[in-house]
C-alpha cells in the first residue's frame, strides 16, 4: 500500500511502499480518509517527543478519519506500531475507535478531531470550567489555540482572553480580550489577572508563557489569600523550560498541571474526541486547515502553517 514512511528520526518522510497491516485479536483495519500532520506527529517523528519510541521504518500519524471494515465512518487514535494515520490503511484496537457524525466531511471531523481535542480534554478532565469562568489561552492564533477559544465558549466561559503575536488573527477570534504578545503586552496581560482569570490554557511555554506566568504572579502575596488559578500544559512550540521561582507558587492560587499523553488515559483521549465530533455541529466548531494528497508530504512536512494541514491517501 502506499504511505508515507519515516526511515530515519529527524527526516522528513517520504512517499512510497509500505506493508499492508494485519489485524490481531481486538484489532480493526481502517481504510483511512484523512490523517492530520499535527506538532505532535512531527515531534514523534523527530524522536523529540516524550512518548517517543518508535525504531526503524515506520509510518507517522497518531490519528485520523477513516473507515472500518463493517463500512463504519470511524474517528481512530494511537495505531499499532509501526502503521500510523498516513497510509492507505492503518490498524488499531478496536476501541480506539469513535463514530463520525454523518454531517461532518472526513477533513472537517479530522480537522476539529486533531486541533481542539487538547482543549477538550483539559477544560473537561484536567481542569473543568465553573459557568461564567474566565479563560486565557496562550497561542490563541495556532490551530489548537483557535479552538480552544471555541471550546472554552463551548464549556460556559463567562469571558475568554486570547493571547497571541499576530494581530489579524486574534482579530478573527471571538475572544472578549485579546492581546498581542509584544514589548507592551505585560501591563495588559497583569490587568486581566487582577481583575481574575481561572484557568489558562497554554500552547506555547517558553518566553511566552513565562510572561504570562509573571504578569499572574508577580507581587501577590495578600494575606486575606489569592483566587485559584489553573495553568494547564498543553504544548511547547516556544520552548521546553522555562524558570519558575518558587514564591510564585507560594504567594498564589497558581496550580501547574498538564494535559496529553499520561495526565490523562487514552481512553479519555478517544472519549474525548467522540464528545468533540458528537458536539461539533451544533456547536459550529470549525478548525481552518489546508488538504493535501498523501504524495506530497515531504514538501508539506517542513513546511509551518497556524493552520491544520490534512493528507489524504485518495488524493485532494
Amino acid at each position: 500500500m502506499k504511505a508515507a514512511i519515516v526511515n530515519e528520526l529527524g527526516v522528513p518522510p517520504a512517499y512510497g511502499e509500505f506493508r499492508e497491516p494485519e489485524p490481531g485479536d481486538g484489532e480493526v483495519v481502517v481504510t483511512v480518509h484523512a490523517a492530520p500532520l499535527s506538532p505532535i506527529v512531527k515531534a514523534l517523528a523527530a524522536g523529540r517527543h516524550y512518548a517517543s519510541g518508535q525504531a526503524g521504518r515506520f509510518v507517522p500519524g497518531v490519528d485520523g478519519i477513516g473507515t472500518d471494515l463493517a463500512g463504519r465512518r470511524v474517528y481512530f487514535l494511537f495505531p499499532r506500531a509501526p502503521f500510523g494515520s498516513m497510509a492507505e490503511k492503518t490498524i488499531v484496537a478496536r476501541d480506539m475507535t469513535a463514530p463520525v457524525p454523518s454531517g461532518l466531511s472526513d477533513e472537517r471531523a479530522a480537522a476539529v478531531a486533531t486541533a481542539g481535542l487538547a482543549s477538550w480534554i483539559a477544560l473537561s478532565r484536567r481542569a473543568p470550567l465553573d459557568s461564567g469562568a474566565t479563560v486565557l489561552v496562550t497561542g490563541a492564533t495556532g490551530a489548537a489555540g483557535g479552538m480552544a477559544v471555541q471550546v472554552a465558549r463551548y464549556f460556559r466561559a463567562g469571558r475568554v482572553i486570547a493571547v497571541g503575536r499576530d494581530r489579524a488573527k486574534l482579530d478573527t477570534l471571538a475572544a472578549d480580550v485579546k492581546i498581542t504578545l509584544d514589548d507592551d503586552s505585560d501591563r495588559a496581560l497583569r490587568e486581566q489577572f487582577d481583575r481574575g482569570v481561572d484557568v489558562v490554557l497554554d500552547f506555547v511555554w517558553g518566553e511566552p508563557a513565562r510572561r504570562v506566568l509573571r504578569a499572574a504572579t508577580q507581587n501577590r502575596g495578600s494575606r486575606a489569600g489569592e483566587p485559584r488559578l489553573r495553568f494547564v500544559q498543553l504544548g511547547t512550540v516556544a520552548g521546553d523550560e522555562i524558570p519558575i521561582r518558587g514564591d510564585m507558587l507560594r504567594s498564589t492560587g497558581l496550580e501547574l498541571l498538564g494535559s496529553g499523553i499520561g495526565s490523562v488515559p487514552v481512553r479519555e483521549l478517544l472519549n474525548g474526541a467522540g464528545e468533540l465530533l458528537a458536539a461539533t455541529e451544533a456547536a459550529g466548531f470549525h478548525a481552518p486547515f489546508e488538504s493535501h494528497p498523501l504524495s506530497a508530504v515531504t514538501d508539506v512536512w517542513t513546511q509551518r502553517r497556524d493552520v491544520r494541514c490534512l493528507l489524504l491517501p485518495r488524493g485532494a
